[in-house]
């Protein structure tokens, strides 16, 4: 059975399982976030739709179960509701990749408490090929200019064989991270526009290579 998120949260459905996992997930986020900064201060009274219904986008373009690295998980998002999300199925699992061990405490336990399928790496990025040598997606939201991102994400998606799709959370400025990113590397690119900020986009790239000059 589907049932709406909470309110004014741009008519999102999932099941009831779900709902009362991120509802769980909410809770202990705003008990950590009293002791930890695991988001801006500013966004916290706005948790649902700033942050989890912006993270849900992630999961709702790409469903099906599949292995993710989520990188710079701090919060847990999107890394945590996507594992959360997979929670109804037997497969797929979330990797979330988060060097602050604070962060990364406050990670487990929500993975732990809400039966979320993923878990913690409390390392740094440029490790997490090493420890995780394949995924099918990755993730990542407020770290990184697309250029930097891409560069992270290399060891998964420069294979010839690789069919690694990345989705990164942009606000309204990413076009010039685009065209940065375009003199660095090809890859084909969607954007998605964003449920919850007008101007922003969820921008999914595939095919990644380097530019030769």
């Amino acid at each position: 059975m589907n049932t709406s998120l909470p309110a004014g949260l741009n008519g999102l459905r999932v099941s009831r399982e779900t709902l009362d996992k991120l509802e769980h997930f909410a809770a202990l986020f705003q008990k950590w976030a009293k002791s930890i900064n695991l988001v801006a201060p500013s966004t916290l009274d706005d948790l649902w739709q700033r942050h989890i219904v912006d993270s849900l986008q992630i999961f709702r373009l790409s469903p099906a179960p599949k292995t993710w690295v989520d990188l710079g998980s701090g919060g847990g998002f999107p890394g945590v509701i996507t594992a959360i999300c997979l929670s109804e199925f037997s497969d797929g699992w979330v990797h979330l990749v988060e060097s602050n061990n604070k962060k990364a405490a406050f990670l487990r336990v929500a993975l732990n408490e809400t039966g979320a399928r993923g878990s913690v790496h409390p390392i740094r990025i440029e490790a997490a090929p090493a420890v995780i040598p394949r995924c099918d997606a990755i993730s990542a939201r407020a770290l990184a200019d697309l250029s930097q991102l891409l560069k992270f994400c290399a060891p998964w998606m420069l294979d010839a064989d690789s069919k690694t799709v990345a989705f990164f959370h942009k606000g309204r400025d990413y076009q010039p991270e685009i065209d940065k990113a375009v003199s660095r590397f090809q890859f084909d690119l969607v954007k998605h526009a964003s449920i919850v900020e007008p101007d922003s986009v969820v921008l999914e790239i595939a095919n990644l290579s380097r530019r030769t000059k």
